[in-house]
């Protein structure tokens, strides 16, 4: 055998060791930034790539492309307004261990009422429905005035003081998303070797077969959506504290577009591809629109989108893996970080 050569059990070791180096170097990396880098960058990172997450379950391991998980974000974001404490509306004044559980909640429900809908479709018919139902939450929220304050929203929407700690300062805040990500990141990436994840990706290849086997597609979809709303809501949560208000803009078209290009330029197959396409996507808003505008800013994406899905079905991750092999076929080696054979299969 070649020993230039590394074996899958020899590569393994360092393959398992990249997930705690990144956790390491996203813990040190409030120490080496200032808030702006922190909380604007950081935490808004965590918290969209979290969002974009649900996405990847639904798209990478059970095939359903959704545009529905920005609108149940929102949702969840809605109700901790109006079950907590907000400006602008009927909030409740519920306390804040009972307000954020129940704002889950009220997601997941939502996330499996859209999965009932959209169960029994396929490719641009879910797609469709799924922008159907985000368009009738928009208006919903737009034209109720008494409940949701129409266009101007929820505002002083902010996260409650627990052990002493202000959870919307910068440090706490990015710590408090970071633990959610890895927990969804961790959640989805066991999820895939389990029976139901097994069954999902089954339904994804073949929904046919896995009916005449005996599987309930119908029941795995639902359950799918459930899950995926589970992480939606924490993300909807995180994302009214991080933002300190909730308007009819969160659950609007433009915000459901951006999760689905957030997810596709990292990588729809991989966990890692939700973070990945929204750091991207974080840093591009937070510099380049200043440099072309905000319209042209629209076109960049757009173009970043296209590049992304002419030249690699796996979003960035997929170009990383080519890159790697093709590194290898010159340097005689072979890559033991992510390649196509470590991602999700279609």
């Amino acid at each position: 055998m070649d020993s230039t050569r590394s074996t899958p059990a020899a590569g393994w070791p360092l393959l398992a060791l990249r997930p705690g180096l990144m956790l390491a170097a996203l813990a040190v990396y409030p120490m080496l930034a200032n808030d702006f880098f922190i909380l604007q960058i950081g935490g808004q990172t965590l918290v969209l790539g979290l969002i974009a997450l649900s996405l990847m379950l639904l798209a990478g391991y059970g095939g359903m492309v959704t545009l529905s998980q920005m609108t149940v974000a929102g949702i969840s974001a809605y109700m901790v307004a109006l079950l907590g404490d907000s400006h602008g509306g009927a909030s409740l004044g519920w306390p804040w261990w009972l307000a954020i559980p129940a704002a889950i909640m009220v997601a997941v429900i939502a996330a499996a009422f859209i999965g009932a809908l959209s169960a029994k479709t396929e490719g641009i018919y879910t797609i469709m429905i799924t922008l159907a139902v985000g368009v009738a939450v928009f208006y919903l929220v737009l034209q109720n005035r008494v409940i949701f304050n129409g266009f101007q929203g929820l505002s002083h929407v902010r996260p409650p003081v627990v052990l002493g700690v202000d959870w919307r300062a910068p440090l706490a805040f990015y710590y408090l998303a970071l633990v959610c990500a890895v927990a969804g990141y961790c959640f989805v990436w066991r999820l895939r070797r389990t029976a139901f994840g097994l069954a999902l990706q089954g339904i994804r290849d073949n929904p046919r077969r896995m009916s005449a086997l005996g599987y309930d597609v119908m029941r795995h979809r639902i359950a799918a959506h459930a899950m995926a709303g589970a992480i939606a809501g924490v993300g909807g949560v995180l994302l009214a504290w991080y933002n300190t208000f909730v308007s009819p803009a969160t659950v609007g078209v433009d915000a459901m577009i951006n999760v689905l290009l957030v997810a596709v330029i990292g990588g729809i197959r991989h966990p890692l591809g939700a973070f990945l396409g929204a750091a991207v996507f974080v840093l591009l808003q937070s510099f380049a629109i200043d440099l072309i505008g905000s319209q042209r800013f629209r076109l960049l994406i757009g173009l970043i989108f296209l590049s992304t899905v002419l030249f690699s079905q796996d979003g960035l991750l997929g170009l990383w893996a080519q890159c790697r092999r093709w590194w290898a076929a010159v340097a005689g080696r072979r890559p033991f970080l992510i390649s196509s054979s470590e991602l999700p299969d279609r």
